[in-house]
């Protein structure tokens, strides 16, 4: 059954990306809604680029919000006007009664929780609405071929959450996940910087000081940046040299952490798949795959090649684009 315009939404912590059947991707925008607390239902008056501007900013009647946490739906009333915007944005008014939307869900969320994204969609407007899970719509994005009875591994490291599974024969043959990915590096920095400084630091700037120094492993030609913030003793503004040696400290504990859940998930595999995958290696997908030095740290730990993605930001919504096509079949 066709239907008019069908869309993918690939709903992440950090980003949402949309795709429409036949148009390929229409929308990538940060996932953040500013809300309007002067009104009685806490109306979103922009999302996206300009709602993520406004962190830290705000008058008092805004508020920017990150309705997704974790990869999981964190304020409820927030993520169907976001959704409900990003579908106005993507398909046209009279489309709308017959558009299948299918959204991405990490691997291991509860059925509660993929209850909530149904009925968030659903109150957004959409008539029919699927589940993908994010490892198993990578995949496709990649064009891996897991309709083979062979072993393939994707791990998806993004912002909120990092999931890792074996897929096979067009399913997942095993998988696990665990809530931390690069919003969690950036909550490293703030609080190593806080407790070594007593200097305060915002999201921004983590984000901007993991991006310029930020490794998993030593690397050539490190360096230092000079850090903005307000002091903790005093409240008045100071500046601080912040280095990659110290950077990568504080971010320490949470690469162990996605590498010890990789690793974990080769010691579910079955030996035949895990031989399969030794040979093809494993492909990492999510915008925190691409932290200096990580696929090489988790090579290490792992003794398998990685492999990462050329665009690892776009893999899910691309395997939407794929899972919206073979519905049609």
């Amino acid at each position: 059954m066709l239907f008019s315009e069908d869309i993918g939404i690939d709903l992440g912590t950090t980003h949402t990306r949309v795709c429409v059947r036949g148009k390929g991707t229409v929308i990538t925008e940060p996932t953040v809604a500013a809300v309007d607390l002067t009104s009685n239902d806490s109306s979103v008056t922009e999302i996206g680029e300009k709602a993520r501007d406004m962190i830290g900013r705000t008058p008092g009647s805004l508020n920017a919000v990150s309705p997704i946490k974790n990869g999981v739906i964190a304020d409820y009333a927030v993520t169907v006007q976001l959704l409900r915007k990003l579908i106005d944005r993507s398909i046209s008014a009279s489309a709308f009664k017959r558009t299948r939307v299918m959204i991405t869900i990490p691997s291991g969320t509860t059925e509660v929780e993929r209850m909530a994204v149904r009925m968030a969609a659903r109150d957004a407007g959409a008539r029919y609405v699927s589940l993908v899970e994010s490892t198993l719509a990578d995949a496709l994005g990649e064009n891996l071929p897991i309709d083979r009875p062979f072993g393939t591994m994707v791990a998806d490291i993004g912002g909120g959450c990092t999931q890792v599974a074996v897929l096979a024969l067009d399913d997942i043959v095993t998988s696990a996940g665990v809530r931390v990915g690069g919003d969690d590096l950036n909550a490293a920095i703030i609080e190593y910087v806080r407790r070594n400084f007593d200097l305060l630091i915002g999201e921004r700037t983590a984000e901007s000081i993991k991006m310029k120094i930020g490794s998993a492993i030593p690397y050539d030609g490190e360096g230092a940046v000079d850090v903005r913030g307000r002091s903790l003793t005093d409240g008045l503004p100071r500046n601080i040299e912040l280095t990659s040696a110290q950077v990568r400290e504080a971010m320490a504990p949470v690469t162990a952490s996605i590498i010890d859940m990789i690793r974990s998930v080769t010691k579910k595999t079955p030996p035949e798949l895990l031989s399969d995958i030794m040979s093809k290696g494993i492909f990492l997908t999510g915008g925190t795959s691409s932290l200096r030095g990580l696929a090489r740290a988790i090579q290490a730990v792992t003794k398998i090649p990685v492999v990462v993605s050329g665009d690892p930001l776009s893999s899910a919504v691309l395997g939407l684009e794929a899972c919206l096509e073979r519905a049609d079949r």
